[in-house]
Parts: structure tokens; C-alpha cells; sequence
């Protein structure tokens, strides 16, 4: 198919809006070859990934390995619920061994929400309580139970009402979390170790540590959402371990099926997988169809082994202070760029706002458009003039992520460096910007293929 067709199906099958907000944007490629940061399109361009899936793609693309797991494991039933997966078993023992604490017993599912649904399914039944404690401008999925713990209002508001006795608190406030906890009513506090959609936004040094103390102190279990942080990308195997954290839930997927395969997965203790579903009667309160088939576990199996073998959190941890290391070089010489944020290769870039006489004049539209849309303006250069692909963060849209695969080298990170400083020489603020953003949408609209 051609450009065009694909624009056709997905307009009149699958999601118009999206489809033509893509298309604004020039975000529609159609590309035919990927592997490891790279991706190509018809014409033979190379693009670096530098969105990396939202962190599922912590080993590139099409990693050799994994997709050699799935090959060898072809000729085996995929799907039989009537017996037991080896490799389902050998997969939950490897979580446990590279997990912190005594997380032991696992749940596989098919997505990070879907693992977050099990988490706080499993911690209402595990304490007897119903309310659960999140942070505002935190991102757990979209799912109704998930949803009901995404600190953001434009994507909970719609489906009113969500699930009752869910109370946010702000991120990184010990005093807002210990108040909450106070009651003694929440099931469980669930965080994540730095909260990816709202901006790439790290707790205060200790924050993590002391949360967990305040929840056992009140008997609320202590969910860790690791689904974008976990599997190297943040300089460790799992970001809690930068505090000593051990988290009585953890919630995993993203990178967990190597980038190829769908796999979503919870571990928590022996002791509260015991008190939740310990018992015949209760084997099967909560499953899933499809969590733990074979070729899954092959994948996740594989990644993991990769993860470890080529050490890439060290290497996330090195790459990401000298790309840091360099962005912040460039935060000093333009105005346009606000801050540098992250840990590991989990780094955000925030843009200043027009403010003064700009913003005054225009009654504090440029503000609101500059906050809504300069980091897709800025994803937009970055993905059009430079061949390289980022996005902004979800719940703050001024905000671009860079998240590339953790076997990213130094020479492609220059490259992402040198296109921004040429961005920056070119726009010092969001008018400039939108106006060449318009003039992409107007070559995208006469050069269709």
C-alpha cells in the first residue's frame, strides 16, 4: 500500500482524529526496515528512534536474540490452558531472581495496564481495604482501573465516574501522602519511581524510601510502577533500586517482551500473593487468556538475558550523563530550552513559554498554545529536517521525552545533540516554530505519496 491508502484506512477504519493530527505533523511515514536504533523508509532514509516505544524498546528493534527465542520455541502450543507453561515458570523464577526484595510470584498479563489492573486488584483482596493513594500528573494506563489512578483530568473526566476511594496527593509530598494514609482505608500507594507522562519528573532525593516506610507503617501496600522505568533504562535494572527500595507490588512490561512481543507482568511477595489468592477457591479470581503464552515468555525470557549479558543499564547510566551532559551545554546558550531533566536514558526536555508582553497581548493564548504544542512542533523538526523521532510527554505536552534504545552510541546521541542546537539557532520561541511547523503541513499536504 501506499501513503495514501494507509492514511485511507486508518481515517475511515481505525481513528480519523489521530490520524489527521499525524498527518499535521508530517508523523504518517510509512517506513520498511528497522533494527536496533534505526528505522528506514521506502526511499532509503535512515531515522534514529530516539522515542525508543515509550521505553519498549530498551534492546532497539528486532533485536536478534529475541526474535531467534520466538523462532526456537515456534513449533510449541502457544496458547494450552490445560497444563503448565515451562516457560512461564522459568520466566516468573528469573523476575524473582532480578527483582529487588522478596518479590517472588508473578502474574502475567499482556500490557503495563493490564498489569496495573492486577496490581490493584490483588491489593484490595490482599488487605481487605478498597481505597487507593496516587500521585497527581502520574500516568498508569487507560484502562478503567488504571484510569482511576491517572493523575490527569483531561483523560479521566470523560468516563466519570471511575472507581470510587482513589485519592491523589502531589508528587514528591511526604506530608500529603503521610495525611492520606492516615485513615488507615488504602489498599495500596502507587507510584511511579519518576513519573514519565507528566514530564519526566524525578521524586526528591529520599522521597521513594520514605514513602514505603509511611506504608508499611500503615499497612498499605507500596506499588512500584516500573513499567516504563524498569529492564535498565534509568541506570539500574528497576529505577526503585536507586533508593534500596523493595516494593511490595511491582508493576513491568513495556520492555519486558524485548520490543516484539506483547507481555505485561505484576510480582509481588509469597506472602501477599498468599493471602490474595492462596487457596483453590481463589486460583482463579483473576486471569488472563493470553498472559504467559509461550512465544511471549520466549521474548521476555531472551530480554532479559540480553539485559544482563551486555550490562546495558551500566551502559544507560553512561550514555544518559553524557547526553545530559551535553543538552545541558545547550540549555546554556538558548533561551528556548527551560530544563533538562531524567536519569538514565529517561530524559526530558522542557521549553520556556513566551511570557512578558507576548503573553499579555495575546491574553495568555500564546501561553496556553506554546504549553499545548511547542513540544510536538519541536518533535516535528526534529522528526522532519533531521530524521530523528521523539514525541512530547502526555500529560505534559511541553515536554519532549528522549528515550532511545539503551544500545545507543555516542555518535548517534551527537547527532540528536548537533539537530537540536540547530533548532535552537533557528527559533528562539513558539511563533517561529509554529510557523514552520505550517509550512511542513503545507509540503505534507502537496507532496502526498
Amino acid at each position: 500500500m501506499d501513503r495514501q491508502q494507509v492514511r485511507d484506512l486508518h481515517k475511515n477504519y481505525l481513528n480519523a482524529s489521530l490520524a489527521t493530527m499525524l498527518g499535521l505533523l508530517d508523523f504518517d511515514k510509512p517506513f520498511v526496515r528497522a533494527a536496533g536504533v534505526s528505522v528506514w523508509d521506502k526511499n532509503g532514509n535512515e531515522y534514529l528512534d530516539f522515542l525508543g516505544a515509550y521505553g519498549a524498546l530498551n534492546l532497539g528493534h528486532n533485536h536478534p536474540a529475541v526474535l531467534e527465542a520466538i523462532e526456537r520455541v515456534r513449533h510449541l502450543p502457544n496458547l494450552l490452558q490445560a497444563s503448565l507453561n515451562p516457560l512461564a515458570g522459568a520466566l516468573a523464577h528469573n523476575l524473582a531472581r532480578i527483582t529487588p526484595g522478596n518479590l517472588q510470584r508473578s502474574f502475567f498479563c499482556n500490557s503495563g495496564a493490564e498489569a496495573v489492573e492486577g496490581a490493584l486488584k490483588l491489593a484490595r483482596i490482599a488487605t481487605g481495604r478498597s481505597g487507593v493513594i496516587y500521585c497527581r500528573g502520574s500516568f498508569h494506563g487507560k484502562t478503567m482501573g488504571a484510569l482511576s489512578v491517572t493523575g490527569r483530568e483531561k483523560y479521566q473526566k470523560p468516563f466519570a465516574p471511575l472507581l470510587p476511594d482513589c485519592t491523589p496527593v502531589p508528587f514528591g509530598d511526604l506530608e500529603a501522602l503521610d495525611k492520606a494514609l492516615q485513615p488507615r482505608q488504602a489498599a495500596a500507594f502507587i507510584v511511579e519511581p519518576i513519573q514519565g507522562e507528566g514530564g519526566i519528573i524525578l521524586p526528591p532525593p529520599g522521597y521513594l524510601a520514605e514513602a514505603r516506610r509511611l506504608c508499611r507503617k500503615y499497612g498499605t501496600l507500596f506499588i512500584a510502577d516500573e513499567i516504563q522505568t524498569g529492564f535498565g533504562r534509568t541506570g539500574y535494572l528497576f529505577a526503585c533500586e536507586g533508593e534500596g527500595v523493595e516494593p511490595d507490588v511491582m508493576c513491568l512490561a513495556k520492555s519486558l517482551g524485548g520490543g516484539i512481543m506483547p507481555i505485561g507482568a505484576y510480582i509481588t511477595t509469597d506472602e501477599i500473593w498468599k493471602k490474595a489468592y492462596g487457596s483453590m477457591e481463589k486460583a482463579l479470581l483473576h486471569t488472563s487468556t493470553f498472559g504467559g503464552n509461550t512465544m511471549a515468555c520466549a521474548a521476555a525470557l531472551a530480554a532479559i538475558q540480553v539485559l544482563r549479558e551486555e550490562n546495558l543499564s551500566a551502559g544507560s547510566k553512561e550514555m544518559g550523563a553524557y547526553f545530559r551532559q551535553h543538552l545541558s551545554s545547550l540549555k546554556e546558550k538558548y533561551p528556548l530550552l527551560k530544563d533538562v531533566r531524567g536519569r538514565g536514558l529517561m530524559i526530558g526536555l522542557e521549553f520556556n513559554q513566551p511570557g512578558g508582553l507576548v503573553s499579555r497581548a495575546s491574553l495568555g493564548l500564546a501561553d496556553k498554545l506554546s504549553g499545548e504544542y511547542m513540544g510536538s512542533l519541536v518533535a516535528g523538526e526534529l522528526l522532519n529536517n533531521h530524521h530523528i523521532i521523539t514525541a512530547y510527554t502526555l500529560n505534559n505536552p511541553n515536554v519532549i521525552r528522549l528515550e532511545p534504545p539503551l544500545i545507543v552510541t555516542r555518535e548517534q546521541i551527537d547527532r540528536v545533540v548537533a539537530a537540536l542546537e540547530e533548532i535552537f539557532k533557528r527559533h528562539r520561541g513558539f511563533f517561529s516554530m509554529a510557523a514552520s511547523g505550517a509550512k511542513t503541513f503545507i509540503r505534507s499536504l502537496t507532496h502526498r505519496e
